[in-house]
């Protein structure tokens, strides 16, 4: 399936291919899958090295030789010379080897023309924890994430309608009701599959969204799980991992529009917990919004670090985990999680194109969803998840700060009307022309 990494791997190609490409992300989001064809496609001479299954190349650069010497032997375990002037090297699963990492920085600075690409999962976590001399400035890395909504209508072969949606989206015209109701369906239909490669495969076989196989989401939930025993600093550890991240479901639910360490367990501490927090933030099995105290830029300047929001990363997975039956959502039936679900997928579309999440709360817990840097300043998003306008928070922060205009993302038609640009649900992807 067509993914937007593709045009990443090629750009970085024509434009940085001697140094090390780094692809960050989670496990199943399609990585190796992707960068497997990239290499395939792209050059004469393609080696594939999974770190998992060769664990001959990870003792040899752990012995204490120069990394000429490594590569050396390298060669003579897969058993060939290497024309590495001709050849994409892809090294997977390579947090399996810290002493590979490292070397990265020498197949960057070497004269030689190499041509090194790595991802696995859990990457970020062990980038994180890097017990070795991590290249800085020597690796190019891209996050990678599931797929976003336009990579779904990718998949289910209505690319067609992408052009449109764009300029709906830029000139505020209204979309046909009759298009516009089929994409809502469509959005609907991503609510309950999520991006994750699999499961969009399972809908674009089967056609039929009561005949997905749920079952491939409920695997990738028990793998994230065995995931979360790894490279940890002890099993405590482990379990601390897996209770924030099974308590994320009911605290987006919060009133307090917070994450609330005490939602955990009634004696959880902020202390006893943060080590874990980083360790989800960087497995990228999670998202973390940040609250600003000033709404200025930069908003990075401005986050206060005790008051945060944790999303999942993949919206078919947090339906999985709550158990929300596929009908109840394509049928647009009224349900409480509905609001958080909207709100969950808003994030996980704006992470495609803004490196990092914020919102803004007031002390009368007036709040705005979200925030983006954009070329015409700091910009509100609201996210509702029908059709309703009524909005007192958008209205106060409007009031308080005179944004040059506002977002509201819902069920509604595209439009531009007291100088708030709705913006359909399905349409969300579209927020990255506003990127500086």
């Amino acid at each position: 399936m067509k993914r937007k990494i593709y045009n990443e791997l090629i750009k970085w190609k024509k434009e940085d291919i001697n140094t090390p490409l780094m692809v960050v992300g989670a496990r199943q989001i399609g990585k190796t899958y992707k960068i497997d064809e990239f290499c395939k496609n792209e050059f004469t001479n393609y080696i594939y090295i999974n770190l998992l299954n060769n664990k001959e190349i990870i003792e040899i650069f752990k012995e204490n030789i120069n990394t000429e010497e490594k590569i050396k032997k390298m060669e003579l375990s897969l058993g060939h010379t290497i024309d590495y002037e001709n050849t994409i090297i892809f090294f997977d699963e390579i947090q399996e080897s810290e002493e590979l990492i490292s070397a990265l920085k020498f197949f960057c600075e070497s004269k030689v023309s190499y041509k090194i690409i790595c991802a696995g999962s859990l990457l970020g976590v062990k980038i994180n924890r890097f017990h070795s001399s991590f290249p800085v400035g020597k690796v190019r890395i891209i996050n990678m994430y599931p797929m976003n909504f336009e990579e779904f209508l990718w998949a289910m072969d209505y690319e067609i309608a992408i052009p449109e949606i764009k300029r709906c989206y830029q000139e505020n015209v209204k979309m046909s009701d009759s298009i516009h109701e089929k994409l809502l369906n469509y959005y609907r239909m991503f609510l309950c599959v999520g991006g994750m490669p699999r499961m969009v495969l399972s809908l674009k076989e089967t056609q039929k969204i009561l005949e997905v196989d749920k079952s491939i989401a409920s695997n990738i939930y028990k793998e994230y799980l065995m995931d979360m025993n790894k490279y940890v600093t002890n099993v405590t550890e482990g379990i601390k991992n897996k209770t924030i991240y099974n308590s994320i479901p009911s605290q987006l639910a919060n009133l307090s529009n917070k994450f609330q360490y005490g939602k955990i367990n009634n004696n959880a501490r902020k202390r006893d917990y943060e080590t874990s927090l980083d360790w989800l933030i960087s497995s990228k099995m999670v998202l973390r919004s940040n609250l600003v105290k000033k709404v200025e830029i930069p908003l990075k300047a401005y986050i206060d670090d005790d008051y945060f929001k944790l999303y999942l990363s993949d919206i078919g997975l947090l339906v999985s985990i709550l158990e929300i039956r596929y009908n109840d959502i394509m049928l647009n039936k009224e349900f409480m999680y509905k609001g958080v679900l909207a709100e969950n997928y808003v994030a996980t579309e704006l992470i495609h194109n803004y490196e990092t999440l914020y919102y803004w709360q007031s002390e009368n817990r007036a709040e705005i969803d979200f925030l983006i840097n954009a070329k015409d300043g700091i910009i509100p998003i609201e996210v509702k998840a029908n059709t309703n306008n009524n909005s007192k928070s958008l209205n106060l922060y409007m009031e308080k700060y005179k944004p040059s205009f506002a977002i509201r993302i819902s069920s509604k038609n595209f439009g531009f009307e007291n100088n708030i640009k709705s913006v359909p649900l399905y349409a969300t992807f579209c927020i990255s022309e506003f990127e500086c």
